[in-house]
């Protein structure tokens, strides 16, 4: 039987469209992918939240969200216009953990726990990449200005997208009392730390995290 044009057309269209047995096989393998890059941090969480499968007992020292707080609800960007939670995701090639100190008027406490973050993170070492830190300030004396570029130069600053108001976790309120936010790679706001907490509860608890996911 002579094949028409039209017909070896449609026999082409039909051979790539790819078979059930095929898409199967792509579903397992994305499937496969991201638990290999993800699931570690998933694991983590729960280890941290539960206890679970935690032989050293350890406990957190920083104050968890519960539930925790997708870091979309802070509404934050970039003085550049860029929406911080354009960072986070199972789609980032290096996603990092955050820490981010969120105040009104950046006085005294404020200022400590600026301080608090950027040595915490330069104590976690070889580990000091893993995390990233950024300020949501409402306001920052004229000292702290003049020091910043010298001081606190890889503290981002955030402010909040025009139009929105911060829908902070339970617990929380920066105009009352500045706070450190522990983001994870996912983009959750999962922990807090105030001036009640030293750098030492909170390098233990950001070491034992990284420990346990091994990513970010």
């Amino acid at each position: 039987m002579t094949m028409t044009m039209a017909d070896k057309g449609t026999q082409h269209h039909e051979s790539d469209q790819p078979t059930p047995e095929q898409v199967r096989r792509g579903r397992r393998t994305a499937f496969l992918l991201f638990t290999l890059g993800f699931g570690p941090i998933i694991v983590a969480t729960v280890m941290f939240y539960t206890g679970w499968l935690n032989p050293a007992g350890h406990t957190n020292n920083g104050v968890l969200v519960q539930p925790v707080v997708p870091v979309q609800a802070l509404h934050f960007q970039t003085t550049s216009g860029d929406p911080l939670e354009a960072r986070f995701g199972p789609d980032k090639v290096d996603p990092q953990w955050l820490l981010m100190v969120v105040a009104g008027d950046c006085g005294g406490d404020c200022q400590q726990l600026l301080y608090l973050a950027r040595q915490v993170n330069i104590a976690l070492g070889k580990n000091a990449n893993r995390v990233s830190r950024a300020a949501a300030l409402g306001s920052v004396p004229s000292d702290l200005s003049a020091k910043w570029s010298r001081e606190y130069s890889l503290m981002e600053r955030l402010v909040p997208a025009e139009g929105t108001t911060p829908a902070w976790p339970t617990g929380v309120n920066p105009d009352r009392e500045p706070r450190i936010l522990l983001v994870d790679p996912f983009g959750n706001v999962m922990m807090h730390y105030g001036s009640e907490h030293s750098g030492k509860d909170m390098l233990e608890d950001l070491k034992h995290l990284l420990k346990l996911s091994q990513i970010g």
